[in-house]
């Protein structure tokens, strides 16, 4: 199985004070305009009922509608409403010509302009929200977070980290030490005040809308244009894209204020994700750009917004004076996400801190095993001393395994197996061809780690390949998926290091047992035919078997107890 990749490592791994200072310098630097993006005194005229209008219209004006629609047939409150619907619509064309013939119902090539510069902003926030937000919503939260919520954010990760919760709380229990961490999570989020709620929730409603415009459907609504007769350019029938327009409006009218810059900056920490460990890459300089293209993006919302009363002109389309547009709902969900970050962050440090002790536990154990020698690291595999290597499960297995090789099995074990080899009578084939199978792998096992070494070291293809994968200018699913393709080859060889290694050792372990007539496969016959001449020419023989019996019993109980503190069991 390949572990999952950290995509979120340069946001996880920037420090709450750069992030801060870096969040100073934007606002100090931006030229980002405050004012709303939309605009309900100059966009959307009050609704109108037609019943309620016309009541209080003076005595003489219903009586004229009413001869009106005598003469004409039709009801006087329609005939009332048609003369106020183009009244709006005269009001459209006089301060927005070229946008809107409302005895044609056609929105005109101003319109379809203005609706192509729209989309192309709108373009920039769906890259920025793809690099983020879609990817990873807890961990986009957990940062942005930090930024509103710093005293909230210090008190999180302080108080729910295992080693702080130890230093405290002397020696808890495991489950204990549960129980503490998730209390010290449900005490700090009840500390978080009504304007850092607000503040939050603000940003999950910019979020939110920004997310609606970018994915509205810009290409199915744009190419309804086309050519008509009399009208120079593009242009379409209001009726037919109406509900575009309802849905559009809705959207534009909730995005009423600007993202905050808090907002904006986690915003493009994320978008820098993909590029992170990019040789040269200057983080600010890249924040500062991306910031200039938000200004220009939010700066076309803004002037769409008052250039194009889609309120007006769907009152008119519909002839429904009453018609208002209505926000969309959502952002209140930004707590439950926020908290389930923590939730899983609290989740993955408990299971690193037990990790680390059963494994400093091992290690301590390995101690006499291994003759104090100390284990041999891997060379570029993922430890805590260098996190940019490769994630191999299984390393720590073959690391224990190599030191073995050098500690144990050269000085000790191999000089005993070298007997049998040269001097051992086997009274079956099979246990011969068992026996020599065993030993040959055994012996050349050392190097054959060392090669595998190698190929995931820098100078490898292996570790060479995840160098150039990781620095790579692509996009970051593109990326993920080079690194995991290698990491899963690497995986594969991992695997079958550690399978051929239990295998063998399990072999000569039944082979030495039965020479020291302890029985194999439920015998305690001797499988060997000069037992005792090889016991009477070396009297350390049989001594030495047993010895070796007891290694490789502790080899493979050493490595049971590793592949079950790897698999978190």
């Amino acid at each position: 199985m390949v572990e999952k990749l950290d995509i979120n490592w340069l946001a996880s791994n920037l420090p709450l004070e750069e992030r801060q200072a870096l969040l100073k310098k934007l606002i100090e630097h931006s030229k980002l305009s405050m004012d709303p993006l939309f605009f309900d005194d100059h966009i959307s005229a009050p609704a109108i009922n037609i019943d309620t209008e016309f009541a209080v219209l003076p005595w003489f004006s219903r009586l004229w509608y009413r001869l009106l629609g005598f003469f004409r047939h039709q009801p006087s409150k329609k005939i009332f409403w048609d003369k106020e619907v183009a009244i709006l619509g005269k009001k459209i064309e006089k301060k927005y010509p070229g946008l809107y013939d409302y005895q044609k119902d056609m929105l005109l090539p101003y319109f379809y302009r203005n609706i192509v510069k729209l989309k192309e902003a709108a373009q920039f926030f769906y890259s920025a929200l793809d690099a983020g937000v879609n990817r990873d919503r807890e961990a986009f939260f957990a940062f942005l977070g930090s930024l509103e919520m710093p005293n909230v954010h210090r008190r999180l990760q302080e108080e729910t980290d295992p080693l702080f919760i130890v230093k405290k709380h002397i020696a808890p229990a495991e489950a204990e030490l549960r129980q503490l961490a998730f209390r010290a999570l449900e005490d700090n989020l009840n500390i978080i005040n009504k304007e850092q709620r607000s503040a939050m929730y603000s940003a999950a409603r910019s979020l939110l809308c920004l997310k609606e415009l970018s994915s509205f459907s810009f290409d199915r609504f744009i190419n309804l244009f086309g050519s008509n007769r009399g009208i120079k350019g593009l242009s379409c029938s209001a009726a037919v894209v109406k509900d575009f327009l309802v849905s559009l409006n809705n959207i534009l009218i909730s995005l009423k204020t600007v993202p905050s810059m808090t907002l904006l900056e986690s915003l493009f920490v994320f978008i820098l994700q993909g590029r992170a460990g990019e040789p040269g890459l200057n983080a600010e300089r890249e924040i500062n750009l991306l910031l200039l293209r938000a200004e220009d993006a939010l700066a076309v919302i803004r002037d769409f917004n008052k250039q194009n009363p889609i309120t007006w002109i769907l009152r008119c389309a519909t002839r429904d004076l009453s018609f208002s547009p209505g926000e969309i709902s959502g952002g209140e969900d930004w707590f439950v996400v926020y908290r389930d970050y923590w939730r899983k962050h609290i989740e993955i440090s408990l299971a690193d801190y037990s990790r680390s002790r059963r494994e400093q536990g091992l290690l301590n154990s390995f101690r006499n095993f291994l003759k104090g020698e100390s284990l041999r690291t891997l060379e570029n595999t993922r430890t805590r001393s260098n996190p940019d290597g490769m994630p191999i499960k299984g390393a720590f297995a073959i690391s224990f395994i190599y030191t073995f090789c050098s500690a144990v099995f050269v000085s000790d074990i191999s000089q005993i197996l070298y007997l049998i080899f040269i001097g051992a009578e086997f009274r079956k084939e099979e246990d011969r061809i068992e026996f020599y199978g065993a030993y040959n792998y055994l012996i050349t096992l050392e190097e054959e780690i060392k090669n595998f070494e190698y190929r995931i070291s820098l100078s490898g293809d292996h570790g060479r390949s995840y160098a150039q994968a990781r620095n790579d200018i692509t996009a970051p699913l593109v990326k993920f998926r080079r690194l995991q393709a290698i990491i899963g080859k690497v995986q594969e060889e991992a695997e079958k290091i550690l399978e051929q290694s239990r295998g063998a050792a399990a072999s000569m372990l039944g082979i030495l047992m039965g020479i020291a007539g302890k029985g194999r496969a439920g015998s305690r016959d001797n499988i060997l035919y000069n037992s005792a001449s090889l016991a009477s020419r070396d009297e350390n023989f049989i001594p030495g078997v047993n010895r070796t019996i007891t290694q490789l019993e502790t080899l493979i109980k050493l490595l049971s107890e590793i592949d079950l503190m790897e698999n978190g069991r």
